[in-house]
Protein backbone atom coordinates (compact mmCIF):
# COMPACT_ATOMS: atom_id res chain seq x y z
CA UNK A 1 0.00 0.00 0.00
CA UNK A 2 1.43 3.45 -1.33
CA UNK A 3 1.51 5.83 2.18
CA UNK A 4 1.42 9.49 2.12
CA UNK A 5 3.58 12.10 0.61
CA UNK A 6 6.05 12.82 3.62
CA UNK A 7 4.58 10.27 5.69
CA UNK A 8 6.30 7.20 7.77
CA UNK A 9 4.80 3.90 7.02
CA UNK A 10 3.65 2.27 10.42
CA UNK A 11 6.01 0.04 11.84
CA UNK A 12 5.11 -3.77 11.67
CA UNK A 13 4.56 -5.51 14.54
CA UNK A 14 6.34 -8.80 15.31
CA UNK A 15 4.15 -11.23 17.51
CA UNK A 16 6.53 -14.41 19.55
CA UNK A 17 5.31 -17.39 20.20
CA UNK A 18 4.57 -18.94 23.58
CA UNK A 19 7.88 -21.38 23.13
CA UNK A 20 9.64 -17.99 22.02
CA UNK A 21 8.68 -16.81 24.88
CA UNK A 22 9.30 -19.40 27.59
CA UNK A 23 12.84 -20.03 26.07
CA UNK A 24 13.76 -16.18 26.36
CA UNK A 25 12.51 -15.96 29.86
CA UNK A 26 14.64 -19.20 30.54
CA UNK A 27 18.05 -17.60 29.28
CA UNK A 28 17.51 -14.34 30.72
CA UNK A 29 16.70 -16.16 34.20
CA UNK A 30 20.67 -18.36 33.84
CA UNK A 31 22.32 -14.87 32.68
CA UNK A 32 20.76 -13.25 35.71
CA UNK A 33 21.82 -16.17 38.20
CA UNK A 34 25.47 -16.57 36.30
CA UNK A 35 25.78 -12.77 37.01
CA UNK A 36 24.59 -13.17 40.35
CA UNK A 37 27.07 -16.03 41.06
CA UNK A 38 29.95 -13.68 39.90
CA UNK A 39 29.09 -10.52 41.41
CA UNK A 40 28.42 -11.81 44.94
CA UNK A 41 31.52 -13.27 45.94
CA UNK A 42 33.71 -10.01 45.43
CA UNK A 43 30.84 -8.09 47.14
CA UNK A 44 31.74 -10.28 49.90
CA UNK A 45 35.40 -9.35 49.32
CA UNK A 46 34.34 -5.74 49.54
CA UNK A 47 32.09 -5.45 52.51
CA UNK A 48 34.68 -8.23 54.39
CA UNK A 49 37.19 -6.16 53.72
CA UNK A 50 35.11 -3.74 56.14
CA UNK A 51 34.50 -6.06 58.76
CA UNK A 52 36.43 -5.94 62.13
CA UNK A 53 38.80 -8.97 62.90
CA UNK A 54 36.93 -10.19 65.86
CA UNK A 55 33.81 -10.37 64.06
CA UNK A 56 35.36 -12.68 61.16
CA UNK A 57 36.88 -15.17 63.86
CA UNK A 58 33.50 -15.44 65.19
CA UNK A 59 30.66 -15.03 62.62
CA UNK A 60 32.65 -15.79 59.94
CA UNK A 61 32.90 -13.85 56.33
CA UNK A 62 29.06 -12.47 55.91
CA UNK A 63 27.90 -10.46 52.77
CA UNK A 64 26.20 -7.99 55.66
CA UNK A 65 29.31 -7.64 58.25
CA UNK A 66 27.85 -7.51 61.59
CA UNK A 67 30.39 -5.19 63.12
CA UNK A 68 32.24 -2.33 60.53
CA UNK A 69 35.83 -1.45 61.27
CA UNK A 70 38.45 0.49 58.94
CA UNK A 71 41.15 -0.63 60.79
CA UNK A 72 42.60 -2.62 57.37
CA UNK A 73 42.33 0.49 55.46
CA UNK A 74 44.19 2.63 58.09
CA UNK A 75 46.86 -0.18 58.38
CA UNK A 76 47.30 -0.18 54.63
CA UNK A 77 47.22 4.06 54.46
CA UNK A 78 49.99 3.64 56.99
CA UNK A 79 52.42 2.90 54.12
CA UNK A 80 51.96 6.16 52.92
CA UNK A 81 55.20 6.72 51.05
CA UNK A 82 55.67 3.22 50.28
CA UNK A 83 52.30 2.02 48.62
CA UNK A 84 52.32 5.54 46.83
CA UNK A 85 55.48 4.35 45.19
CA UNK A 86 54.41 0.88 45.03
CA UNK A 87 51.31 2.30 42.65
CA UNK A 88 53.38 4.41 40.73
CA UNK A 89 56.00 1.49 40.06
CA UNK A 90 53.19 -0.64 38.99
CA UNK A 91 51.29 1.41 36.77
CA UNK A 92 54.55 2.49 35.26
CA UNK A 93 55.35 -0.96 34.70
CA UNK A 94 52.06 -1.89 33.13
CA UNK A 95 51.50 0.74 30.67
CA UNK A 96 55.42 0.65 29.42
CA UNK A 97 55.61 -3.26 29.32
CA UNK A 98 51.84 -3.40 27.74
CA UNK A 99 52.27 -1.15 25.45
CA UNK A 100 56.17 -2.43 24.26
CA UNK A 101 54.84 -6.12 24.50
CA UNK A 102 52.27 -5.51 22.22
CA UNK A 103 54.28 -3.98 19.73
CA UNK A 104 56.79 -6.61 19.76
CA UNK A 105 54.36 -9.38 19.81
CA UNK A 106 52.35 -7.78 16.97
CA UNK A 107 55.18 -6.84 15.01
CA UNK A 108 56.34 -10.75 15.83
CA UNK A 109 52.84 -12.43 14.60
CA UNK A 110 52.80 -10.27 11.07
CA UNK A 111 56.12 -11.78 10.53
CA UNK A 112 55.42 -15.14 10.92
CA UNK A 113 52.33 -14.24 8.77
CA UNK A 114 53.85 -13.04 5.99
CA UNK A 115 53.86 -16.10 3.00
CA UNK A 116 57.26 -14.25 1.49
CA UNK A 117 59.13 -14.62 4.80
CA UNK A 118 61.35 -17.73 3.53
CA UNK A 119 62.65 -18.68 7.96
CA UNK A 120 59.00 -18.31 9.25
CA UNK A 121 58.64 -22.16 9.63
CA UNK A 122 61.76 -22.15 11.41
CA UNK A 123 61.44 -19.03 13.50
CA UNK A 124 57.61 -20.61 14.55
CA UNK A 125 59.04 -23.92 15.52
CA UNK A 126 61.93 -22.03 17.59
CA UNK A 127 58.70 -20.39 18.95
CA UNK A 128 56.71 -23.17 19.64
CA UNK A 129 59.55 -25.22 21.07
CA UNK A 130 59.88 -23.32 24.13
CA UNK A 131 56.59 -23.64 24.98
CA UNK A 132 57.56 -27.57 25.51
CA UNK A 133 60.60 -27.36 27.44
CA UNK A 134 62.59 -24.62 29.45
CA UNK A 135 66.25 -24.33 30.67
CA UNK A 136 64.77 -24.52 34.12
CA UNK A 137 64.71 -21.57 36.98
CA UNK A 138 68.36 -22.00 37.84
CA UNK A 139 69.64 -21.21 34.68
CA UNK A 140 67.24 -18.80 33.91
CA UNK A 141 68.13 -16.79 37.11
CA UNK A 142 71.91 -17.14 36.33
CA UNK A 143 71.24 -15.69 32.56
CA UNK A 144 69.50 -12.83 34.17
CA UNK A 145 70.92 -11.79 37.63
CA UNK A 146 74.45 -12.51 37.02
CA UNK A 147 75.35 -12.98 33.08
CA UNK A 148 72.72 -9.90 31.84
CA UNK A 149 73.71 -8.08 35.41
CA UNK A 150 70.03 -7.30 35.73
CA UNK A 151 69.11 -7.72 39.42
CA UNK A 152 68.26 -5.24 41.62
CA UNK A 153 67.27 -3.78 38.35
CA UNK A 154 63.65 -1.98 37.71
CA UNK A 155 63.80 -3.29 34.64
CA UNK A 156 64.09 -6.50 34.52
CA UNK A 157 60.22 -6.81 35.74
CA UNK A 158 59.31 -5.36 32.34
CA UNK A 159 62.48 -7.21 29.84
CA UNK A 160 61.58 -11.22 31.40
CA UNK A 161 57.66 -10.70 29.90
CA UNK A 162 57.90 -8.83 27.49
CA UNK A 163 57.10 -11.52 24.69
CA UNK A 164 54.27 -14.60 25.40
CA UNK A 165 54.28 -17.21 22.43
CA UNK A 166 50.68 -17.65 23.55
CA UNK A 167 49.94 -13.75 22.70
CA UNK A 168 52.03 -14.33 19.21
CA UNK A 169 50.01 -17.00 18.47
CA UNK A 170 46.47 -15.48 19.21
CA UNK A 171 48.08 -12.21 16.92
CA UNK A 172 49.09 -14.44 14.52
CA UNK A 173 45.78 -16.44 13.60
CA UNK A 174 44.11 -12.79 13.78
CA UNK A 175 46.14 -11.85 11.16
CA UNK A 176 45.51 -14.89 8.88
CA UNK A 177 41.64 -13.40 9.02
CA UNK A 178 43.09 -10.18 6.86
CA UNK A 179 42.44 -11.25 3.18
CA UNK A 180 45.90 -11.19 1.24
CA UNK A 181 44.86 -9.03 -1.61
CA UNK A 182 44.50 -6.03 0.96
CA UNK A 183 48.43 -6.62 1.43
CA UNK A 184 49.03 -7.24 -2.31
CA UNK A 185 47.36 -3.84 -3.27
CA UNK A 186 49.12 -1.78 -0.91
CA UNK A 187 52.17 -3.26 -2.25
CA UNK A 188 50.87 -2.81 -5.56
CA UNK A 189 50.56 1.27 -4.35
CA UNK A 190 53.61 1.58 -3.15
CA UNK A 191 53.59 1.02 0.61
CA UNK A 192 56.72 -0.87 2.04
CA UNK A 193 56.37 -3.65 4.54
CA UNK A 194 56.10 -0.81 7.74
CA UNK A 195 53.78 0.65 6.24
CA UNK A 196 51.60 -1.82 5.68
CA UNK A 197 52.09 -3.13 9.18
CA UNK A 198 50.97 0.28 10.96
CA UNK A 199 48.38 1.78 8.32
CA UNK A 200 46.71 -1.48 7.43
CA UNK A 201 47.09 -4.30 10.05
CA UNK A 202 47.34 -2.43 12.94
CA UNK A 203 43.78 -0.60 12.35
CA UNK A 204 42.30 -3.63 11.14
CA UNK A 205 43.23 -5.64 14.63
CA UNK A 206 42.07 -4.15 17.14
CA UNK A 207 40.14 -6.38 19.02
CA UNK A 208 43.01 -8.88 18.82
CA UNK A 209 45.26 -5.82 19.99
CA UNK A 210 42.48 -5.01 23.36
CA UNK A 211 42.35 -8.98 24.17
CA UNK A 212 45.74 -9.64 24.11
CA UNK A 213 46.46 -6.15 25.67
CA UNK A 214 44.43 -6.78 28.47
CA UNK A 215 46.09 -9.93 28.99
CA UNK A 216 49.51 -8.60 29.02
CA UNK A 217 48.13 -5.84 31.54
CA UNK A 218 46.56 -7.81 33.80
CA UNK A 219 50.01 -9.97 33.74
CA UNK A 220 52.04 -7.06 34.62
CA UNK A 221 50.07 -5.78 37.25
CA UNK A 222 49.92 -8.95 38.93
CA UNK A 223 53.47 -8.82 38.67
CA UNK A 224 55.19 -10.22 42.10
CA UNK A 225 57.26 -13.16 41.03
CA UNK A 226 59.91 -12.18 39.20
CA UNK A 227 60.42 -8.71 41.84
CA UNK A 228 60.87 -11.74 44.28
CA UNK A 229 63.37 -13.10 42.84
CA UNK A 230 65.45 -10.37 41.28
CA UNK A 231 64.86 -7.20 43.38
CA UNK A 232 65.55 -6.41 47.32
CA UNK A 233 65.56 -2.80 47.48
CA UNK A 234 62.19 -1.47 48.96
CA UNK A 235 61.73 1.52 46.25
CA UNK A 236 61.46 -0.69 43.30
CA UNK A 237 58.59 -2.58 44.77
CA UNK A 238 55.53 -3.59 42.52
CA UNK A 239 52.02 -3.29 44.48
CA UNK A 240 51.81 -6.75 44.68
CA UNK A 241 54.85 -7.88 46.18
CA UNK A 242 54.65 -4.55 48.42
CA UNK A 243 51.41 -6.56 50.04
CA UNK A 244 52.72 -9.52 49.97
CA UNK A 245 55.58 -8.72 51.94
CA UNK A 246 53.03 -6.31 54.61
CA UNK A 247 51.07 -9.11 55.03
CA UNK A 248 54.23 -11.55 55.82
CA UNK A 249 55.31 -9.07 58.21
CA UNK A 250 52.01 -9.17 60.54
CA UNK A 251 52.02 -12.88 60.25
CA UNK A 252 55.05 -12.81 61.55
CA UNK A 253 54.93 -10.38 64.01
CA UNK A 254 51.60 -12.24 65.64
CA UNK A 255 53.39 -15.19 65.32
CA UNK A 256 56.56 -14.07 67.33
CA UNK A 257 53.85 -12.65 69.88
CA UNK A 258 51.87 -15.71 70.54
CA UNK A 259 55.24 -17.51 71.08
CA UNK A 260 56.98 -15.44 73.20
CA UNK A 261 53.40 -14.96 75.61
CA UNK A 262 53.01 -11.27 74.69
CA UNK A 263 49.43 -10.42 74.20
CA UNK A 264 48.43 -7.98 71.91
CA UNK A 265 45.50 -6.55 70.45
CA UNK A 266 44.72 -8.63 67.43
CA UNK A 267 46.16 -8.09 64.34
CA UNK A 268 43.42 -7.84 61.31
CA UNK A 269 45.61 -9.93 59.03
CA UNK A 270 42.10 -11.59 57.54
CA UNK A 271 40.27 -8.28 56.81
CA UNK A 272 44.26 -7.67 55.42
CA UNK A 273 43.87 -10.15 52.76
CA UNK A 274 40.57 -8.96 51.44
CA UNK A 275 41.68 -5.04 51.47
CA UNK A 276 44.72 -6.57 49.51
CA UNK A 277 42.26 -7.88 47.20
CA UNK A 278 40.33 -4.48 46.88
CA UNK A 279 43.94 -2.73 46.51
CA UNK A 280 45.07 -4.57 43.80
CA UNK A 281 42.22 -5.42 41.78
CA UNK A 282 40.47 -2.44 41.97
CA UNK A 283 41.90 0.07 39.33
CA UNK A 284 42.00 -3.40 37.03
CA UNK A 285 38.56 -3.45 37.13
CA UNK A 286 37.52 -0.16 35.99
CA UNK A 287 40.30 -0.99 32.32
CA UNK A 288 37.45 -3.89 32.10
CA UNK A 289 34.70 -2.16 30.68
CA UNK A 290 36.84 -0.22 28.26
CA UNK A 291 37.76 -3.03 26.18
CA UNK A 292 34.90 -5.59 27.15
CA UNK A 293 33.41 -4.85 23.77
CA UNK A 294 36.75 -6.04 21.81
CA UNK A 295 37.27 -9.50 24.22
CA UNK A 296 34.93 -11.95 22.84
CA UNK A 297 35.31 -11.11 19.33
CA UNK A 298 39.03 -10.56 19.57
CA UNK A 299 39.02 -14.35 21.42
CA UNK A 300 36.93 -15.59 18.48
CA UNK A 301 38.89 -14.48 15.86
CA UNK A 302 42.40 -15.08 16.98
CA UNK A 303 41.02 -18.66 17.50
CA UNK A 304 40.15 -19.02 14.29
CA UNK A 305 42.75 -21.23 12.23
CA UNK A 306 42.94 -20.35 8.61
Amino acid sequence: MSTALGQKPAPIKLRMSGDRIAFMAIAYSLVVFCAVVCVVPFLMIVTGSFTAEEAIYRDGFRLIPREWSLESYKLLIKGGVSLVKAYQVTAILTIAGTFLALMLSSMTAYVLNRKDFPWRNMFSFYFYFTTLFSGGLVPWYMLVAKYLNMRNNPSVMLIVSLLSVFNILIMRNFFKSVPDSIVESAKIDGANDMMIYLRIMLPLSGPSLATVGLFIALGYWNEWYNAMIFITRPEYFPLQYYLYRTLNSMNFAAQAAAEAGVEIPIMPTQSFKLVMTVAATGPIIFLYPFVQRYFIKGITIGAVKG
